[in-house]
């Protein structure tokens, strides 16, 4: 069992990402434990609990704030709202993967100030935000970003639907979207809100690796949670 030291987490949406970062969490030996856990698909959900080590309770996402200390948004973007109001009310950690999403939400950064509570966004599937973070210190006049995906990954995104772009059966790579990092969040909410949280010039090839259940989203963006997770509880923390 945990002592009273431990971070309790609870995590809002229990998709591919979800689901991997609480699965990991209930297998950790020592460090933040899962306190609770959201679902769109309620039954679903709480049968995966029953081959969990640790069954957690599956709650509505405006009471995960009520029992753990970190709530971690793995939820669609448009669920953001209705998860960060309520924990931030309670003073907590809200970890946010659909920074984008953000943009159009900006007023929960004072609803945090004024209730003690935090929005962290962790690094996700960008490597070396950290160091673009340490840049801004000193002022970045623009960033450029390219962002390649598989056509299946992005079948659905708001951006093809209202442009009647369409990319079934494509053999070669298209260029379907230019503009700014705001324009790409709300264009593709599910893909590159990536492209928000790096707002300094560096030259970063990542090639990530498609999550086994979601090709939208890459296998690196659980893992980057776990690991932000991790450093929040220990004594030691490299990096920013």
């Amino acid at each position: 069992m945990p002592d009273d030291r431990s971070l309790c987490v609870a995590i809002g949406g229990f998709g591919a990402i979800g689901k991997a970062v609480a699965e990991r969490l209930d297998h950790a030996i020592a460090g933040p434990v899962l306190a609770a856990v959201s679902a769109r698909d309620v039954a679903r959900a709480q049968a995966a609990m029953a081959f969990f080590a640790r069954p957690v309770p599956v709650l509505p996402l405006a009471r995960l704030g009520e029992v753990a200390d970190i709530v971690v948004e793995c939820a669609p973007a448009a669920l953001l709202r209705e998860l960060a109001e309520s924990a931030l009310t309670h003073g907590r950690i809200v970890m946010v993967l659909s920074c984008g999403a953000l943009l159009d939400n900006f007023d929960l950064v004072d609803l945090a100030r004024r209730h003690g509570g935090r929005i962290l966004v962790p690094s996700g599937a960008l490597l070396g935000l950290d160091a673009v973070a340490a840049a801004a210190e000193g002022g970045i006049s623009n960033v450029h970003m390219v962002t390649r995906k598989p056509p299946r990954g992005l079948l659905g995104a708001p951006y093809l639907e209202e442009n009647a772009i369409d990319i079934a059966g494509l053999s070669k790579p298209k260029r379907i979207f230019a503009g700014t990092a705001r324009e790409a969040a709300r264009g593709f909410p599910a893909n590159v809100n990536v492209a928000a949280a790096l707002a300094a010039r560096f030259s970063m090839q990542i090639e990530n690796v498609p999550s086994a259940e979601n090709p939208r989203t890459g296998r690196l963006t659980a893992l980057s949670v776990v690991a932000a997770l991790k450093k929040l509880s220990s004594p030691l923390a490299i990096g920013t």
